[in-house]
């Protein structure tokens, strides 16, 4: 079924069942709307849906967003993430959300191809550079260190964005409000006389069934800082999935005409979802599109492990 006739379905369903659909501003304040709705409603195996109010794009200037979402709860939600994980929904805390704008279309889910992933000249040699990184999955609880790194990533990088004023107490529901499968991969120069060596990158991680899915990551930026920590955390999370037997990596989405979002297309092979489905970016009417945005195009290379 396509993203369209699936959202369509649950609106019917939810219809014909009398159950109530909301608006409210965000996620975070959603929650609170959604537990009241539910003391107020018999329990339902499919999920409510509710609609964000529209919002300035943070991706695209002039344009306007909004989401659809459902909270993720009970004995079910790791199946009903990843369920909604493969039309293209997107995990923030307790909620599954995906883009429903009204006159655009944009955002497009994209994920790697982990056992075929082919790593281009550039992302062998930045692989090498950094070899003695190392690397631990740990559980999804926050620390002093995670978050000044985090903040020195935001000052950097997204100075007055969405999450821009993170404070602490926001940084710990992020990563520990979550009711999947979730990890807070680190990164570390190397261990001195036993002792961690510094924290250089994070990713918020969920392990699915079909992959792995890359919630949030931020690493250490500005003067002094390693090059390429977010493509090298991306290339460990290709690995991992590749060594686990799991066939994808989520980048979450890509966002056509966005600068911030040009890096997604640098792993091959990519693909994206559609109306009909999941399907290599490089097929037909793709790679044309791509020249006329100057992306990178793709190269047969024989397969290299990173």
């Amino acid at each position: 079924m396509s993203l369209r006739g699936t959202v369509a379905a649950a609106a019917h369903f939810c219809r014909s069942e009398s159950l109530s659909i909301g608006v409210y501003q965000s996620h975070k304040e959603s929650r609170n709307h959604i537990s009241e709705v539910a003391e107020l409603s018999a329990p339902f195996r499919f999920p409510k849906f509710f609609v964000t109010n529209p919002s300035p794009c943070p991706y695209l200037p002039g344009k306007v967003e909004r989401k659809v979402f459902t909270e993720l709860g009970g004995r079910h939600s790791n199946e009903l993430n990843e369920a909604l994980g493969r039309i293209g929904f997107r995990r923030s805390q307790s909620v599954a959300y995906r883009p429903s704008c009204i006159d655009c279309s944009a955002c497009v889910s994209v994920r790697v191809a982990a056992a075929e992933f082919e790593p281009s000249a550039t992302q062998r040699k930045l692989a090498r550079r950094h070899a003695n990184i190392e690397v631990s999955a740990c559980k999804p609880w926050t620390t002093d260190e995670q978050y000044a790194l985090l903040r020195k990533y935001l000052a950097e990088r997204h100075p007055g964005g969405g999450m821009a004023e993170m404070d602490e107490s926001d940084f710990a529901d992020m990563v520990e409000q979550s009711p999947v499968r979730t990890y807070l991969i680190e990164y570390r120069e190397p261990s001195v006389d036993g002792r961690p060596g510094k924290l250089v990158g994070a990713c918020l991680s969920d392990q699915q069934g079909d992959g792995l899915s890359m919630i949030y990551s931020f690493f250490d930026v500005g003067e002094g800082a390693r090059k390429g920590l977010g493509t090298y955390i991306i290339l460990d999370h290709i690995v991992r999935a590749a060594r686990a037997g799991l066939p994808y990596v989520y980048l979450g989405y890509w966002v056509e005409g966005s600068e911030r979002m040009k890096y997604k297309t640098g792993f091959r092979p990519l693909e994206r979802l559609g109306r009909d489905g999941w399907k290599r970016l490089d097929e037909a009417g793709d790679d044309e599109r791509m020249v006329a945005l100057n992306l990178p195009q793709r190269r047969d290379r024989k397969p290299v492990t990173v």
